[in-house]
């Protein structure tokens, strides 16, 4: 069996650990398939729990399992124990031991180098046990000044153990996400809300989503594989490199950001289709004659979105949704003081949350404060082009096309320190092409505060 796996991973390109833990990956959608099948609401419960574990241990090892117990055991027990603060102490225990680990397996490294541990994992259980004790904790609060998510997804009463473990491990779901709500997994597992069926009202098929998200999967791994030999990353600190004109070098900063986010692609979309295809991704129908379901909580990436997106403020609408939605429920939103608007401290706060998240690399944390003036410099375009009036049409396109293209330059000059992570080739890169990217985002703020569009004339003062 091990020379068999050794030589079928020598086929495909990739190390023996990637290629169990892609087959487990693979193994989540007929697992979640199977989840329909359980009768009654324990063995749901069960039944996810332990598809969780088993698929941890098979594709990690033993010690998986271990780490995943603590963030757990501790959001758990703080529940239990100081439910009036249990959101804030999980949140930086959770991220607390997240950074310990981080730090001790140094993933990042790992990955590049065609290894896997359960680190990624581990990232995906962190905010699902997180978002819990928050929403535990909210249901403390009265209703009155909490926003549209808290009333949604506050908790009045304490998930048992077992619902617990369901919601964190279920089906291996925590390998790369998405990740939801625990009141969503509830209601799903008890037959409520949205997933309640009967004869007037039939569940929605999930195979045709299902087969969509699968052939999607199969056409990004394709063209990734296609891609990723023409434009690898260790060219950034090829003198070769180097040598090319300043158009070919930012030219293959962005094919090089292009290539390497297939993959991204290809692994949300095979946890789309066990999502979908388990049922928990279904959120409601649409309102088209006949309605047909929507499978948006399944949804992590919209790619055609991302790809062609207009402004560098909705790419967290259009890549890693789901994270995204996160963040903004439970970082962004909730630094902002009431009566007060955010500005670009929330912004930042939430960039930097999501850069330790991820790891502790220069490359993370460079990529993420990046993107934070990124979109401060797309907000200001975008407030420009908003304050020209309607008889300047033509005018207010060719702003909206500048911030397409502001967006598509920046985005991919930025993500190049995602990649390569290290400080040495992050500047490197950075600094082949002048720090354009840094540099036009900067001058657009500075800009955005001495050239301050005029106030829209309200509709009364027009009448006037």
């Amino acid at each position: 069996m091990g020379l068999e796996m050794e030589s079928l991973a020598a086929s495909i390109g990739v190390s023996v650990p990637v290629l169990r833990f892609l087959l487990c990956f693979v193994a989540t959608i007929p697992v979640s398939f199977l989840w329909r099948i359980v009768p009654g609401r324990l063995p749901k419960h069960l039944y996810s729990a332990l598809s969780g574990v088993l698929l941890s241990y098979l594709s990690f090892g033993f010690s998986s399992n271990l780490h995943f117990l603590v963030p757990m055991f501790l959001g758990y027990a703080s529940m239990v124990l100081f439910r009036r603060h249990c959101g804030l102490i999980t949140f930086f225990l959770g991220f607390g031991y997240l950074i310990g680990c981080h730090v001790y397996y140094m993933s990042g490294d790992a990955w590049k180098e065609g290894g896997i541990d359960a680190t990624g994992a581990l990232m995906v259980l962190t905010l699902k046990v997180i978002s819990c004790a928050i929403n535990y904790n909210d249901g403390l609060l009265k209703e009155e000044g909490l926003t549209e998510a808290q009333k949604k997804n506050r908790l009045i009463k304490l998930p048992s153990l077992i619902e617990y473990i369901g919601y964190c491990l279920c089906c291996g779901s925590h390998f790369a996400g998405p990740v939801y709500e625990m009141k969503d997994y509830l209601e799903w597992t008890d037959g409520k809300g949205i997933w309640k069926h009967d004869e007037q009202n039939p569940p929605p098929s999930p195979y045709w989503a299902t087969i969509r998200a699968l052939l999607q999967a199969a056409f990004c791994m394709g063209l990734y594989l296609y891609l990723v030999p023409q434009f690898p990353l260790s060219r950034f600190i090829d003198p070769v490199y180097h040598d090319w004109p300043f158009w070919k070098r930012l030219g293959y900063q962005y094919m090089a950001g292009f290539t390497a986010r297939w993959k991204y692609y290809f692994i949300w979309s095979i946890s789309e289709a066990s999502i979908i295809i388990s049922g928990l991704g279904f959120s409601g129908w649409t309102k088209s004659s006949p309605p047909k379901p929507r499978w948006d909580r399944a949804k992590n990436v919209d790619i055609l979105g991302l790809e062609f997106v207009k402004s560098a403020v909705e790419i967290p609408l259009k890549w890693n949704i789901q994270v995204s939605t996160w963040l903004r429920h439970y970082v962004y939103e909730r630094l902002v003081q009431k009566g007060r608007k955010p500005g670009f401290f929330q912004l930042l706060a939430t960039q930097t949350v999501s850069a330790v998240w991820h790891g502790l690399y220069p490359g993370y944390i460079i990529f993420f404060v990046q993107s934070a003036v990124m979109i401060a410099g797309s907000r200001v375009i975008y407030r420009w082009q908003q304050a020209i009036p309607p008889s300047m049409a033509f005018l207010k396109t060719i702003l909206a096309f500048l911030n397409f293209a502001y967006t598509v330059l920046v985005l991919n000059y930025s993500c190049v320190g995602f990649m390569v992570l290290s400080l040495h080739e992050t500047l490197a890169s950075y600094g082949s092409v002048y720090y354009i990217g840094t540099v036009i985002p900067i001058t657009l703020i500075l800009l955005g505060s001495i050239i301050k569009p005029a106030p829209a004339r309200s509709k009364a003062r027009k009448d006037q």
